[in-house]
């Protein structure tokens, strides 16, 4: 071995040259040896590696492999062997030069720590891609597990970086961490915080992804398109990015749609005021021009008729129109629009579903629809109210009522 790596350095003394240039000569064209073999050995590998993954990923059904090629991890493996060599012939070529083969010895070593890290990412990312393709976990937070992980993997790496360039063992070195783990406590208190809202959302399923929630706090009302340590992603409906702090979705208030979506029915609350002084009983002539009205036309009918019974058995003065029993425009309106929103081919029958008069307020009495559409598509939804509401505007006047509307003083010229 001795000739081996003095080969050079003993040709260049024969043809005279002195001897700190002929060491210096010597160690680098082993060096430029070295690097050679090493470069050559891995593209090698990498070829072979990548033909052999490629090769099983046609034969297999499952994707996890093919996931695998894209985030190369077989090209990370491939440098293993390289490495290997360099570590074990860095020795030979440095061998008249002890300093700089301490130095690159470590430096090298820094190097396959790093290499580890990077094949094990490439794992756990083959692995986050591939459970995201499964239909049970793409609504999981899983890139905040995966990033448990390499945070762990990275402070391991890190403790044994500072290993190698202290001189100090590694449990010595993360044994004296201990005595500042106060700092680190605060340095990383945001991850912990994430890592512990993570699991806690998970645990409770308070969030999904794909889930619509409104979070007034930070702005944020549309998709949850991201879950992870640190942030949880919000595409809004204009399309901008909310980002939220994990631990806020337990420490703060917000509102997740998911409920409304998979009831199959979006809530319609809205009211229309109306002027109180429009509002009256009914006189005979009324209600027969209010019977043209084909959905109110059989409860007209058949209220009528009661009406008139309870009436004549009690003996009611008519002439008044006050005394006895008596319909209003307001009541049958409110009939009216129950009926219209029952036979409304987009609203869901099966959930609550109701016309209500609301209590009195300075600018008249508000009358209420409250019902879920059966579509509930944010589109489609504001469409079928619009309908909804543009039919209940335009049939007001058919009842002689009035919808109240804020009189704005012209300006005095």
């Amino acid at each position: 071995m001795r000739n081996l790596r003095h080969i050079v350095y003993d040709l260049l003394i024969e043809k005279g040259f002195a001897e700190h240039t002929a060491k210096y000569l010597n160690m680098l064209a082993l060096l430029i040896a070295l690097l050679l073999i090493a470069f050559i050995i891995d593209y090698v590998t990498k070829r072979l590696l990548w033909r052999f993954f490629s090769g099983i990923a046609k034969r297999t059904k499952t994707n996890f492999d093919d996931i695998l090629i894209t985030n190369k991890l077989p090209r990370n493996i491939a440098h293993i062997i390289p490495l290997i060599i360099l570590i074990e012939f860095v020795p030979q070529v440095f061998s008249d030069f002890e300093y700089a083969e301490n130095i690159i010895e470590k430096v090298l070593k820094i190097v396959a720590i790093l290499l580890t890290l990077r094949i094990i990412r490439s794992f756990l990312n083959s692995i986050k891609d591939y459970l995201k393709t499964l239909a049970r976990y793409k609504d999981k937070p899983i890139d905040s597990y995966i990033q448990v992980f390499m945070i762990f993997i990275w402070l391991l790496g890190v403790f044994a970086i500072f290993s190698i360039l202290t001189g100090v063992t590694f449990i010595k070195f993360a044994l004296t961490l201990g005595t500042a783990s106060a700092v680190i406590l605060l340095i990383f208190k945001d991850t912990i915080l994430g890592f512990v809202a993570s699991i806690q959302v998970s645990i409770n399923d308070m969030v999904r992804i794909g889930d619509w929630i409104t979070f007034e706090k930070y702005g944020a009302d549309g998709d949850v398109v991201e879950i992870n340590l640190a942030t949880v992603k919000v595409q809004n409906w204009d399309k901008t990015i909310t980002t939220i702090p994990t631990y806020a979705l337990i420490s703060d208030s917000f509102k997740n749609w998911r409920g409304m979506m998979a009831s199959g029915g979006r809530r319609i609350k809205r009211s229309v005021i109306i002027k109180t002084s429009t509002i009256k009983f009914l006189a005979d002539t009324d209600i027969e021009q209010l019977k043209k009205i084909q959905l109110v036309s059989k409860y007209l009918e058949n209220a009528s008729a009661s009406i008139a019974k309870y009436n004549a058995t009690h003996h009611a003065d008519k002439s008044v129109l006050i005394n006895g029993r008596n319909l209003t425009n307001f009541g049958v309106f409110r009939k009216y629009l129950q009926t219209y929103i029952e036979n409304h081919s987009a609203i869901n029958k099966d959930m609550t579903l109701m016309v209500r008069q609301l209590e009195p307020t300075p600018q008249g009495i508000p009358m209420e629809i409250y019902a879920f559409s059966s579509d509930i598509r944010w589109q489609n939804y504001e469409y079928i109210m619009g309908d909804i509401f543009d039919h209940v505007l335009a049939s007001v006047k058919y009842f002689d009522l009035e919808i109240y509307e804020l009189a704005v003083a012209s300006p005095q010229v």
